[in-house]
């Protein structure tokens, strides 16, 4: 029969910390307590019968991204769809659903469906009153519910796990501001769509930057490309082509490729200022050969990290967002590429 002492060495951790965890005391961060629980499962050791039931069966998670050609999202659902080894090493199992984009109605429905054989579900929310109400319905079943990139109002989700959106959109547009200089200039936006909260927030941010700090740069407007390469080159073809003076553009959400085709196409893209989010093989090209100026970005494996402690921290019975950070904004130039 296997001794504590096999599980301590097992999961790499000291006989006092399997103590703790196999008798509930706390002090043991949730990524330990799982790989403790994993290890005891593995050599068959016989568990305090006061542990909570099931507290060996896997997590089953899904994980609900928009489909499309957004490449930071398409990057991020490959993370977590080849990492399933090491979720099995905190007892998890996750799979990847993806969900027509900037469709309420699908989002909602895929929500109560994947609410039905998972434990948890993590997902990019459309602020939209079918989205909620699936939210609290998955609440009311005891699913809990994380949004990410784009969180959801007014719902019983148990976090979210993204950037501060509004301190996203002025970032970007301070980048903006110190590139052109002190001269009279016109700036754009260009958002995926404003019915992500994400893309809302970033456009108030960045709007409120101008106003309050660089008054003499004017916003001329924002325009919606979903997300999509050949949407971005029209609209970019256009502000262009309305305002031939245009000194910046700032991409709220996916597809820069279109906008720098434009900028490239019309001989800009060393005059206009591009700023734009997600750090992906595609943005990287960009700044590399000076297409785009920043890129404001957040790491795909600590977004399914602080997924993964989440739930653990709520299987365990403590607080969802107990030694969760937030995640880090990064600002990614050309010259400080990782």
């Amino acid at each position: 029969m296997a001794r504590v002492e096999d599980v301590a060495r097992l999961a790499g951790v000291s006989t006092a910390t399997v103590d703790r965890v196999l008798n509930q005391r706390p002090g043991v961060r949730a990524v330990t307590v799982q790989r403790v629980l994993k290890a005891a499962a593995e050599l068959g050791y016989v568990l305090d019968p006061g542990l909570p039931a099931g507290a060996l069966k896997p997590l089953r998670l899904a994980f609900l991204l928009p489909a499309g050609s957004n490449r930071f999202l398409s990057m991020l659902g490959r993370q977590i769809a080849g990492a399933q080894d090491q979720l099995a090493s905190f007892n998890m199992r996750a799979r990847v659903d993806y969900i027509e984009s900037f469709k309420p109605e699908l989002l909602a429905q895929h929500l109560r469906k994947s609410g039905r054989d998972v434990d948890g579900v993590a997902f990019m929310a459309l602020e939209h009153p079918m989205v909620r109400e699936a939210v609290d319905w998955l609440a009311e079943r005891g699913v809990p519910a994380v949004t990410l990139i784009s969180d959801v109002a007014n719902t019983r989700r148990v976090a979210y796990v993204g950037l501060d959106n509004r301190s996203a959109g002025r970032t970007a547009g301070y980048i903006i501001a110190r590139f052109i200089g002190s001269k009279p200039a016109k700036v754009a936006m260009i958002a995926g769509s404003l019915s992500y909260r994400a893309h809302e927030e970033r456009e108030m941010g960045f709007l409120h930057l101008f106003q309050e700090l660089f008054p003499a740069i004017e916003v001329v407007g924002l325009r919606e490309g979903h997300d999509e390469e050949a949407r971005n080159y029209r609209q970019t073809k256009m502000l262009l082509a309305q305002h031939p003076d245009l000194a910046g553009i700032y991409n709220i959400g996916g597809g820069p490729e279109g906008i720098a085709r434009a900028l490239k196409e019309a001989g800009r893209q060393n005059e206009v200022v591009f700023v734009g989010h997600g750090l992906t093989a595609e943005t990287r090209a960009l700044l590399v050969e000076g297409a785009m100026d920043a890129v404001i970005t957040q790491n795909p494996q600590a977004t399914l990290m602080d997924c993964v402690s989440i739930f653990a921290n709520l299987r365990a019975g403590r607080p969802a967002a107990q030694g969760v950070e937030r995640p880090r904004t990064e600002i990614i130039l050309r010259e400080n590429l990782p």
